[in-house]
């Protein structure tokens, strides 16, 4: 199933009860969802804070995090820029667990990721992605433990589980270390892992057709 919007930004229209502006002059109270609404690959990370979109309102720019990703990413064919603060994108949307913006330093309270999962859980399942990219060490455990049944994975830690496919509940879910703790070939990793994916059959679809009065298929996430 196909969703029906070409918004890049918050196509979903979230409202998410966020405090604090992104900027003392900004307008932008949260980071919002990016990209492809249609998606076959979700990147998920954790905050703005962490993995930057402050200043631009946007996931995984103005950072380290997005200046090492999204090279990896353009790579693959999955953004159309080197790097750029509002890139193309092309099968791939981009999200933050918590994405109301804190003052500079602060980190979400457990009450708070608590308070906005409903909004980040219901986006992921709208963009209904078959691949789950989660960034950093929160991010995965919670896609980890909300979306597969392999959440004591998370024992081996991320430098083990970077760029290696889990199969989860209706997703395979591919971690990625957090950028700012990239090693030597980290990068490479991860490339060479979603090229090979992008190259294979990865949709985790079920048919159908013989629950249906035709003959054809009926193909379902």
């Amino acid at each position: 199933m196909q969703n029906v919007t070409d918004r890049t930004s918050n196509p979903f229209d979230m409202s998410p009860p966020c405090d604090h502006a992104c900027t003392p002059d900004g307008d932008h109270r949260a980071v919002f969802g990016y990209g492809d609404a249609n998606a076959d690959f979700h990147l998920v990370g954790d905050h703005p804070n962490v993995h930057g979109g402050t200043s631009t309102g946007v996931p995984f720019t103005d950072g380290v995090a997005g200046e090492r990703l999204q090279p990896v990413l353009n790579e693959v064919g999955l953004l159309g820029d080197v790097y750029s603060d509002e890139p193309t994108v092309s099968n791939l949307f981009a999200s933050y667990l918590h994405m109301c913006c804190l003052p500079d330093g602060e980190s979400p309270t457990e009450g708070a990721y608590a308070d906005l999962e409903p909004f980040f859980d219901a986006e992921l399942r709208a963009i209904a992605a078959h691949v789950l990219l989660p960034v950093g060490e929160r991010a995965t455990a919670h896609v980890l433990y909300e979306y597969t049944a392999r959440a004591a994975e998370m024992e081996r830690g991320m430098a083990a589980l970077h760029a290696t496919p889990l199969k989860g509940r209706g997703f395979l879910v591919v971690p990625i270390r957090d950028p700012a703790e990239w090693s030597d070939g980290d990068g490479d990793r991860l490339r060479d892992e979603l090229s090979a994916l992008l190259a294979s059959d990865y949709r985790q679809t079920a048919d159908l057709g013989r629950f249906t009065a035709t003959d054809g298929s009926y193909e379902v996430r």
